[in-house]
């Protein structure tokens, strides 16, 4: 079968003690799933978009558990390489509120994904057919093999006519920012569609402007991108912020919304707009993609976990115009 959207990337296992308590208090956890292009190939399914994740997973029953959540959510796993070795990462999720910020704990090192190499997934396979490669910055900062995996798979899917985008998502846990940018810079030869935000784009590349539209210039000139897309987000507080994004293609500024979101969960929301955006890419339109993505994003904020368990119809009923009435 072929797929609209293929990504590649790691998930993990996501521990949450309840009810805004510290690790060092919990004594349950909340177990959920995620990961940065495993949750934009779920935000594609739920758009009606066919898509497969790729990535290599430990064969035991927390393997399993995401490969299962995967496939709830509509997401093909049958380009998963399976291996009895290694492990599955796992992060732990403190939820935070003012002036508290909510915090992350990893413990993915030596996870199955870290041990992948160029020439385990068959990507001339994984492409018949396809339109589109999603990746972040997330999946080559995982070790100097997945970096190589991630620059074939990228190279992979020029040569097929597979059209690309990368989420910049820095992670300074993971790599520092002179490693990322001389990893970066080299992979965006590869990349049609470079999603980021304006920090981001400073601390990997090392530009700035006087304002997010000249940033996302200077990355267009200094790249063969495109599309340059910025999520904007203003933080008042840990459970409300204002969130909107811009374009840039062409010289020209695309703009959209602006939605006030309540908090429920933010993890996930910037790989639900990449979601919505590549939706709209899909169809030759970046105004809808624009528009989609914003919406898209927005209604994950309002929901628990990494996944975006929303439909196209509530998508498109929030851009004819936010309703809060009971839907009855």
């Amino acid at each position: 079968m072929s797929f609209d959207v293929i990504t590649f990337g790691e998930a993990m296992i996501r521990l949450s003690p309840p009810n805004y308590r510290r690790l060092e208090q919990a004594r349950t956890l909340d177990v959920q799933v995620g990961g940065a292009e495993l949750n934009t190939a779920v935000g594609l399914a739920r758009l009606g978009r066919t898509t497969s994740w790729v990535s290599r997973l430990t064969d035991n029953p927390l393997g399993r558990l995401i490969a299962n959540h995967a496939r709830e959510a509509g997401v093909s796993t049958e380009h998963i390489v399976w291996t009895p070795e290694d492990r599955v990462g796992v992060y732990y999720l403190e939820f935070g509120a003012a002036p508290r910020a909510s915090s992350v704990l990893y413990d993915r090192k030596g996870s199955a994904i870290a041990g992948i190499r160029p020439g385990m997934v068959p990507w001339g396979k994984v492409f018949a057919g396809a339109k589109w490669f999603h990746v972040t910055g997330i999946t080559p900062a995982l070790s100097p093999s997945a970096a190589e995996a991630t620059r074939e798979a990228m190279q992979a899917a020029r040569a097929a006519g597979v059209r690309t985008s990368m989420d910049l998502n820095y992670r300074v846990k993971l790599w520092s920012q002179a490693e990322a940018g001389r990893c970066m810079t080299d992979l965006m030869q590869f990349c049609d569609v470079l999603i980021t935000t304006e920090e981001d784009i400073e601390r990997v590349f090392g530009i700035t402007g006087k304002n997010y539209e000249e940033a996302a210039a200077r990355v267009a000139d200094r790249f063969p991108l495109q599309v340059v897309a910025i999520t904007l987000r203003e933080n008042p507080l840990v459970w409300k912020n204002s969130w909107t994004a811009i374009a840039y293609q062409d010289r020209r500024v695309l703009q959209t919304r602006t939605y006030e979101v309540e908090i429920v969960d933010r993890l996930g929301a910037g790989d639900s707009f990449a979601a919505g955006l590549i939706h709209g890419l899909l169809d030759g339109d970046l105004q809808k993609g624009l528009d989609y993505g914003v919406a898209a994003s927005a209604l994950k904020h309002t929901l628990p976990g990494d996944f975006a368990w929303i439909t196209r119809a509530e998508v498109e009923a929030l851009l004819k115009g936010p309703g809060l009435r009971i839907s009855r």
